[in-house]
């Protein structure tokens, strides 16, 4: 199977965990024009931000490594910069450098030196902000809420289509057998992942 297909086939199994818009880009094309590929360019600098930030949504825990061990520091612009249009591109990189501004506003410090607590903090604010934006009940920091959204979606995304989500973070079947739509789970077991 190959990556886009996984990417899909994740997509699908977390169905309602994963906005309109981010499975709108996944199932219509993966395949953007020439010209709209690389609309924004991102550094080594913002690969460590995305992993701090995708690690605070899927952090390492006793039975499996985080967001930032899957690579999600990499993964995230790859895919905002291959797969989403221009207009998507330019909006959720002005809500990164909103998400910045609002670090240094919030708590006098840039992103990656925030602690796990201020992170914590933030991200509960941010969620807050995309949810009044999804109410309707504002229309300030359009492209913030835009940025949490489409980044915590190509967290999960990642997350559960890396070889880490996929065979620590899920039970795994190398080679899987028949369906059972019913099978029953252990205490403690984690889910399927075939």
């Amino acid at each position: 199977m190959h990556r886009r297909e996984a990417l899909k086939n994740v997509a699908f199994l977390l169905g309602g965990a994963i906005s309109a818009s981010t499975m709108g880009v996944l199932f219509e094309s993966f395949t953007l024009p020439e010209n709209e590929k690389n609309f924004v360019s991102y550094s080594l600098e913002d690969e460590k931000i995305f992993a701090e930030f995708a690690d605070v949504i899927v952090p390492t825990t006793k039975s499996s490594a985080g967001a930032k061990a899957a690579g999600l520091g990499k993964f995230i612009p790859m895919m905002m910069k291959d797969c989403y249009p221009a207009t998507m591109q330019t909006s959720f990189a002005q809500g990164f450098k909103d998400l910045q501004a609002k670090s240094m506003k919030d708590f006098g410090k840039s992103y990656v030196t925030l602690t796990p607590a201020d992170r914590k903090k933030l991200m509960i604010d941010l969620r807050a902000i995309a949810l009044a934006q999804k109410d309707g009940k504002s229309e300030e920091n359009k492209d913030l809420a835009y940025f949490f959204i489409t980044a915590r979606d190509l967290t999960l995304l990642g997350y559960y289509s890396s070889e880490i989500g996929c065979t620590k973070a899920r039970e795994y079947v190398l080679i899987p057998g028949r369906y059972d739509g019913n099978a029953p789970l252990k205490p403690g077991q984690r889910s399927w992942a075939t």
